[in-house]
């Protein structure tokens, strides 16, 4: 199966909600947002989400699959009062999709670090579920670090959310 990488266009916001709710369902703990929250949003909500990814200094990708499905997201955003840094976000992969054979997750993150460094970023945070092992041991492959940085998970106080970096220069 072939993927490609594209970014969220302004206009993708029926796309966005989909895949989003798909992504509540699948990993509720990656994402600070409860489903039934994101099920009731509207339209105006959705396109705002989309227009937000299209803002000076953010970034919105997807890999599609040969049917033209949305199977993975990775955003990245503007690193909170750190000069030279930039969020990842919004990373999730269809359960279908995952794996390190089909390369989808590695191919997302590629593309993320290229845009991120073209636009002068010297290191990539982010910050994973301490119950998130999955995702930790892609990040971790992939060069990324624990800081010791941890704040409580927004959806529940007593779980963290453990902060990683990769440096890009």
């Amino acid at each position: 199966m072939g993927y490609r990488i594209e970014r969220i266009g302004r206009d993708d916001w029926q796309r966005l909600r989909k895949v989003r709710l798909a992504q509540l369902l699948d990993t509720p703990m990656a994402f600070g947002e409860p489903y039934e929250y994101a099920q009731h949003q509207g339209e105006a909500n959705w396109r705002a989400r989309t227009d937000w990814l299209n803002e000076p200094g953010k970034i919105g990708l997807v890999a599609v699959d040969d049917t033209d499905e949305w199977v993975a997201t990775m955003l990245s955003i503007p690193g909170k009062e750190r000069a030279g840094a930039v969020d990842l976000i919004g990373v999730w992969v269809d359960p279908a999709h995952r794996g390190r054979e089909l390369g989808v997750a590695d191919a997302l993150l590629d593309a993320v670090i290229d845009w991120a460094r073209a636009g002068g970023a010297q290191r990539m945070l982010l910050g994973v579920h301490e119950e998130n092992h999955r995702a930790a041991a892609f990040y971790r492959r992939r060069g990324f670090a624990y800081t010791g940085g941890e704040t409580p998970y927004v959806l529940d106080p007593e779980a963290r959310i453990l902060e990683m970096a990769l440096p890009l220069e």
